[in-house]
């Protein structure tokens, strides 16, 4: 059953995605533009070529303080949090004790505190399971007050550093705080130079009474148009990029999901500070390969005719037996193919193998390729 608009949240944006005609709809247990009168096609292409204004309020956004913040968040995640510099953002896996995926995140260094950005549709959780796990360790602080934009695109940094001069020192994953002129005033934000999109482009967060003046800045460019959560999705699939809920969840290890790049070596075994998060010895033995360990694993797929095959499409093996399904499915607006994710069992992971998606009971024939779809665009310096 679904909740009426009465139920829904709202950001702080909604006033502006409805004059601008977005077409809203329930997104995480709030009121989100899906799209807006150019359509998921025109919104998709422009972030490719120029620059799109996302509003991603409904995201999490807290800080870890105290002088054990770092050591206490890396008991929780399999990634390096101690030896991050200031201004390094991470991405990171926050871990069950059977190893499976509570969420996937963003942390930033600030040197005052670790900066997290979580899901909107698991941040009640998190923020709790933060708190329970670690919060006799060091302070563990929401900050609801706080919105969230991602300027995405090769042209968002044109836009973005006429308002906020310096940004374009910043390189991928790296962050800072800024003033951004808005006409007749600068609004101090933090942003970190980091998306979902696979282009070049920031993530911005800004106190909530000054969103509004921020997102109006930032469409008077002429590069920026605002774009949807329906683009959102199609851009982050191009990518290679997994959507928690439903390339991931509390099932699936970091490895299964072909996350392990996010474990640095210094976490993994023979490492200084091998273990020591939840779901360790499982993911570890993953890691070094121990036989059936793995059972499935996440790959991209592409379809071979131009049928558009969606999430939940069973696949099976050319013997027609079931092996898995589709998690995230859709045609690629920038290559006009089908393309997906999804789960197989390892043997069946290795690219240029082929299964079928059934899609209204017929056999759709698939290849296995490499992620991302389309080339990644992150500046590097």
């Amino acid at each position: 059953m679904s909740a009426s608009p009465d139920d829904l949240l709202k950001v702080p944006l909604n006033d502006l995605h409805l004059a601008l005609d977005a077409r809203m709809v329930p997104f995480a247990g709030y009121s989100m533009p899906v799209q807006y009168p150019d359509g998921l096609m025109a919104e998709h292409k422009h972030t490719r070529s120029a620059a799109g204004l996302f509003d991603v309020s409904h995201m999490g956004q807290l800080r870890l303080v105290g002088p054990d913040a770092a050591a206490a968040f890396e008991s929780l995640i399999p990634v390096d949090v101690i030896d991050l510099g200031v201004g390094r953002q991470r991405y990171g896996l926050l871990l069950n004790d059977a190893g499976g995926i509570i969420d996937d995140l963003m942390f930033v260094n600030r040197g005052t505190d670790i900066f997290v950005i979580v899901n909107g549709a698991c941040k009640v959780g998190d923020i709790a399971h933060i708190q329970a796990r670690i919060g006799g360790r060091c302070q563990v602080i929401p900050s609801p007050e706080r919105a969230l934009l991602a300027l995405q695109g090769p042209q968002a940094v044109n836009a973005l550093s006429r308002l906020a001069p310096g940004v374009e020192k910043l390189v991928f994953m790296t962050g800072g705080h800024f003033s951004v002129q808005t006409g007749d005033r600068a609004i101090d934000v933090y942003l970190t130079r980091s998306g979902y999109t696979g282009e070049d482009g920031f993530e911005i967060s800004v106190h909530e009474s000054d969103a509004l003046a921020l997102a109006k800045a930032l469409l008077a460019q002429p590069e920026v148009k605002p774009i949807g959560l329906g683009a959102r999705n199609s851009l982050r699939l191009e990518a290679g990029l997994p959507l928690y809920g439903n390339d991931v969840d509390t099932t699936t290890t970091p490895v299964e999901a072909g996350l392990q790049w996010a474990i640095q070596k210094v976490r993994r075994a023979g490492g200084a500070r091998a273990g020591g998060f939840p779901g360790a010895d499982k993911i570890l033995a993953q890691l070094g390969g121990e036989t059936g360990s793995v059972t499935r694993k996440r790959v991209g797929l592409k379809a071979l005719a131009r049928i558009p095959v969606r999430e939940h499409i069973e696949l099976q093996n050319l013997a027609g037996e079931r092996i898995g399904e589709v998690t995230s499915g859709l045609l690629g607006p920038s290559i006009d193919q089908p393309i997906a994710m999804g789960y197989v069992p390892p043997a069946l992971a290795t690219l240029g193998s082929q299964v079928n998606a059934m899609v209204r009971g017929k056999p759709v024939q698939m290849e296995v390729v490499a992620m991302p779809f389309v080339p990644t665009n992150y500046f590097r310096g």
